[in-house]
C-alpha cells in the first residue's frame, strides 16, 4: 500500500526566504518540499532545490513556470546572496592566514563561520578541561615528518592548523555567540534612541550590514557631523540622478502630480506634493499650511509653482483627496490650464464604497462576531500560539491598503481558516485548555462551529472581494492603473449582480457604487483608459457605449491642443477600431493579454504615431495617491518649529532623501516586505478594533506573556496569494445596466437589498 504525505508545519526556525513559497510533508521517514505554485515534490535537495527551482536557474531542478515574476527575482536574489557570502567568508578566511594564530585565535573562534570556507574540521573529542589552544609553527611538540610537509605545504596551510585543533562544536558555539553578540548591540542601539523595531523591514538595513562587513575590522561608524554634512549631501546627489532620469521620460510618457496632506502628532498639516511617473513616484516639496487662513489658495499657488516648474506640457493630470479646500484648488487649476485634468483619488472613491457596504445591518452584524472571536485570540498567548500552531503559522489578522478595506480583508483570511479553526476547538488539546471552559472560549466556539456565520461570510467576501480587488489594482506597483479602473468597476458590479436572483437585492449595493463613483465618471481619464486598453477595447460585443466614446473625445480634445493634430488622431482611430495594420498582426493580438497597454501602443502602434503618442500618456498613468504605507520620521514637525534658515532648508533636504528613499522602496520587493507581528504598536493602530481586549472576558484572561508569544511565519501555504491578474470578462462589456443604472425606490430597495443575507444567516 501506498504511503500517505503527512503535512508539517513549516516552523520559525526556518530563516530562509523559500519556506514562504512551498509546503512540507512527511512521507514515511523522508521528508519532501512542495512547491506552492506549480505543485512540483521534490524528494531531496532541500530548500536550497527549491529556490533554484523558483529562481528558475537551471541544474539541480525545473523552472517553476508559474510563480509571479517578483518572487522569482526575489529567490535569484538570495542565491546570488549566497554566493556573495562565501565569497566574503574565502576572503576572510584567506585573511586569517596573515594573523598569528596564537594572539588571534579567540576572535577566529568567535567570529567565523566555517561551514562554507572549505576548512577541515575535526570532532570534538577533546575533554572538558583540556587545552585546545593552537601551538605556533616553531614549537617543537610539532612532529619532524609534520614540519616537512608543512614546509611542502601553500601558504594558506596555517588556516588548515588552526582548524584542526579547533573541534566543530566549539566554533558553531562561537559563531552563534559572536552573531548574539552582534545582535544584542544593535537592540541596545533601537531600545536607547526608540526607533521602532519596522525598521529592520527596511531594503537598506541588510545593505548597511553587508558594507560594514565588507571593510572587516577596519570600517569605523559616522559621526553626528558626517551623517549631517558630507553623508547628506551625497545622498542629494544620488537620489538627483535617479530623479532626473524620471523627468526625462516625462516628455514621452507625462506624468500625475499627486497631492496629500499629513497631520503631525503635533497637529500640524502639510502638504506633500509627488510626481508620478511611470518609471517611479519622486517627492517634490512639503507645504506647512497650519496656520493658513485659506489654505485652497496657498495649495492652488503652490501647485501653479509646480506645474510650471515641471512644464504644463509634461502633465496629465492632479490628484488629490475629496477635501474641499483640494477640490476648489483643483477645479482651479483644471480651470486656469485648459490642458490638464483635476481627478479626485479613485482609491478614496473606493474606499467611501466599502465604509457604506460596511454600515448595512446584517454586514455589520457578522464582521461583529468575527472581532469577538480574534478579540479573545489575539489577547490570550496560549490560545495565540495554539491557533498559529493548527494554522500552519498562518495569522488571521493582516493590515489592508485602508481601514475598510482590512475588515473585509480579516473578514476573508477568517473565513480561509475556517477548516483549521474547527480542527482546533474540536481538538483534545483545546478541550483540556482551561480557556476552553471559560464564557469568551465558548462563545468563540459558538462561533467557529456556527455555519449559517460562515455561509454569511462567504456571501459578504463575494460582494467585497471586487473592490478590494479594485483598491489594489488602482494602489498596484507593477502596473498604472488608468487602463483597468474603469473595467474593474464593471466587473464588481457584474460579479455582485450574479450574487442575486432579485434585481431590487443587487440594486442595493449598485446603489452605493454608483453614488460614490458618480463623483468619478465626470472625469474622461478613465473612460479613455479602457477605450485604449486593448485588451478590453477588442473584447467588447457590439457598439462602444456612448459614455466611454464621449470621455475619448473629451481626452483628446484636452490633452492635444493643436487641432491639425487632433484631425489626425480622430483618423487613426479607425486603425485601432479595425484592428488594421500592425494592430491586426498575430503577435499584436497575443499581446493584448500579456503587455501593459502603454507598452502595446508603443510595440505596435508606430502607424498611428499620434493616437500611439496619446494613448501612451494617458496609459501610463495611476488614479490615486500613493496606497502604499510609509515609515514616517517627525521632520516636519521640526520643519514647522525651526526659525533658522540655514537649517530649515538641511531639513528640507533630509525631508527630500526620506521620502524619496521610502518611495524607491515601494518599487523593491525586498524578502521583509511581509514580516510584521499583528498586534505591535506599529500595526495595531490599522487593526485595533480586531486585536483589542474585549471587556466580557477582560478578567478571564490570564495568559497574556508576551515572551512566550511564537513569532508569526507569514506562511501562505493555506490562504494563498491574491490574484490581481486581468481575467477575461463573461459579457464582453455589452450590459448597458451596469453602465448607468437609475433607481428612485431607494427605501423599498434597501428593504429587499439584504434578503439574501438573512437567508443565509
Amino acid at each position: 500500500m501506498a504511503s500517505v504525505s503527512e503535512p508539517i508545519p513549516v516552523t520559525s526556525q526556518k530563516h530562509d526566504p523559500a519556506w514562504k513559497h512551498c509546503e512540507m510533508f512527511k512521507n514515511g521517514d523522508r521528508v519532501q518540499l512542495k512547491c506552492i505554485y506549480c505543485s512540483k515534490i521534490f524528494k531531496g535537495g532541500g530548500i536550497h532545490r527549491i529556490k533554484e527551482h523558483l529562481a528558475g536557474q537551471k541544474g539541480n531542478a525545473s523552472s517553476c513556470l508559474q510563480v509571479e515574476p517578483e518572487i522569482r527575482l526575489l529567490m535569484q536574489q538570495s542565491l546570488e546572496g549566497v554566493v556573495v557570502k562565501k565569497k566574503r567568508k574565502q576572503k576572510l578566511a584567506e585573511e586569517i592566514t596573515n594573523v598569528n594564530p596564537t594572539t588571534e585565535i579567540n576572535t577566529f573562534v568567535d567570529q567565523t563561520d566555517v561551514s562554507t570556507t572549505g576548512l577541515h574540521l575535526v570532532h570534538d573529542t577533546t575533554e572538558p578541561s583540556s587545552s585546545f589552544l593552537v601551538i605556533p609553527n616553531d614549537e617543537p611538540n610539532y612532529k619532524s615528518s609534520n614540519r616537512r610537509k608543512r614546509g611542502r605545504m601553500k601558504k594558506h596551510s596555517s588556516s588548515t592548523n588552526i582548524s584542526n585543533s579547533i573541534p566543530v562544536s566549539r566554533i558553531a558555539m562561537g559563531s552563534k555567540r559572536a552573531s548574539n553578540e552582534v545582535h544584542m548591540a544593535i537592540g541596545r542601539f533601537f531600545y536607547d534612541v526608540g526607533l521602532s523595531v519596522e525598521a529592520v523591514n527596511s531594503s537598506y538595513f541588510q545593505p548597511m550590514f553587508d558594507a560594514i562587513a565588507s571593510q572587516g575590522l577596519e570600517v569605523s561608524p559616522p559621526s553626528y557631523h558626517d551623517l549631517q554634512g558630507w553623508v547628506l549631501r551625497n545622498s542629494l546627489e544620488e537620489l538627483k540622478v535617479e530623479t532626473d532620469q524620471y523627468r526625462a521620460n516625462w516628455g514621452r510618457t507625462g506624468c500625475s502630480i499627486l497631492v496629500e496632506e499629513l497631520k503631525t502628532a503635533k497637529g500640524n498639516i502639510f502638504v506633500n506634493i509627488f510626481a508620478y511617473g511611470h518609471e517611479g513616484t519622486m517627492f517634490l516639496k512639503s507645504v506647512d499650511i497650519s496656520d493658513v487662513a485659506n489654505p485652497s489658495d496657498v495649495v492652488y499657488e503652490w501647485l501653479k509653482e509646480v506645474i510650471e516648474g515641471i512644464g504644463l506640457e509634461n502633465v496629465i493630470q492632479v490628484i488629490t483627496s475629496y477635501e474641499e479646500k483640494y477640490v476648489i484648488a483643483g477645479k482651479k487649476l483644471a480651470s486656469i490650464f485648459s490642458t490638464l485634468y483635476w481627478v479626485p483619488c479613485a482609491s478614496q472613491c473606493v474606499d467611501l464604497m466599502l465604509q457604506d457596504f460596511e454600515k448595512l445591518e446584517l454586514i455589520q452584524a457578522i464582521i461583529t462576531q468575527a472581532k469577538y472571536v480574534t478579540r479573545y485570540i489575539y489577547n490570550c498567548s496560549f490560545i495565540l500560539n495554539m491557533m498559529r500552531r493548527y494554522t500552519f503559522g498562518n495569522d488571521i489578522i493582516a493590515i489592508g491598503i485602508t481601514r475598510s478595506a482590512t475588515n473585509f480583508t480579516l473578514l476573508k483570511r477568517l473565513f480561509g481558516l475556517r477548516n483549521n479553526l474547527q480542527s482546533m476547538v474540536t481538538s483534545e488539546e483545546w478541550m483540556e485548555c482551561p480557556y476552553s471552559k471559560k464564557s469568551g472560549g465558548l462563545a468563540i466556539l459558538d462561533v467557529i462551529s456556527d455555519q449559517s456565520f460562515w455561509s454569511s461570510c462567504s456571501l459578504i467576501i463575494n460582494l467585497t472581494d471586487p473592490l478590494l480587488r479594485v483598491l489594489r489594482i488602482v494602489n498596484s506597483e507593477r502596473r498604472p492603473g488608468m487602463g483597468y479602473v474603469y473595467a474593474e468597476i464593471y466587473r464588481a458590479k457584474q460579479i455582485i449582480k450574479k450574487e442575486f436572483l432579485n434585481k431590487k437585492d443587487y440594486l442595493v449595493y449598485w446603489n452605493i457604487i454608483d453614488q460614490k463613483w458618480e463623483q468619478q465618471q465626470h472625469f474622461p481619464l478613465h473612460a479613455a483608459g479602457f477605450y485604449l486598453n486593448p485588451k478590453f477595447f477588442y473584447s467588447i460585443q457590439g457598439d462602444v457605449h456612448n459614455e466611454v466614446i464621449s470621455g475619448m473625445l473629451d481626452c483628446i480634445e484636452r490633452l492635444v491642443p493643436d487641432i491639425n493634430t487632433q484631425d489626425k488622431i480622430i483618423k487613426e482611430l479607425n486603425s485601432y477600431k479595425n484592428a488594421a495594420a500592425d494592430f491586426g498582426r498575430k503577435m499584436a493580438i497575443r499581446a493584448r493579454n500579456t503587455l501593459l497597454p502603454s507598452e502595446w501602443w508603443s510595440t505596435y502602434g508606430g502607424g498611428c504615431p499620434n493616437l500611439a503618442r496619446l494613448a501612451v500618456r494617458i496609459l501610463s498613468q495611476t488614479c490615486s495617491l500613493i496606497g502604499s504605507p510609509r515609515k514616517h520620521i517627525p521632520l516636519e514637525d521640526q520643519l514647522h518649529d525651526t526659525k533658522n534658515s540655514i537649517e530649515n532648508r538641511r531639513l528640507n533636504d533630509l525631508l527630500h532623501v526620506h521620502y524619496n528613499l521610502q518611495l524607491r522602496q515601494m518599487h523593491w520587493k525586498h524578502a521583509n516586505r511581509n514580516c510584521y507581528d499583528p498586534i505591535s504598536c506599529e500595526s495595531i493602530s490599522a487593526v485595533e478594533e480586531w486585536v483589542i481586549e474585549h471587556e466580557d472576558f477582560s478578567e478571564e484572561i490570564r495568559s497574556a506573556d508576551w515572551m512566550a508569544v511564537d513569532p508569526p511565519l507569514t506562511n501562505t501555504m493555506i490562504l494563498g496569494a491574491s490574484n490581481d491578474e486581468i481575467e477575461d470578462f463573461d459579457t464582453g462589456f455589452d450590459d448597458f445596466e451596469i453602465f448607468g443604472v437609475k433607481d428612485c425606490e431607494g427605501e423599498t430597495v434597501e428593504e429587499n437589498g439584504i434578503s439574501q443575507l438573512e437567508e443565509a444567516m
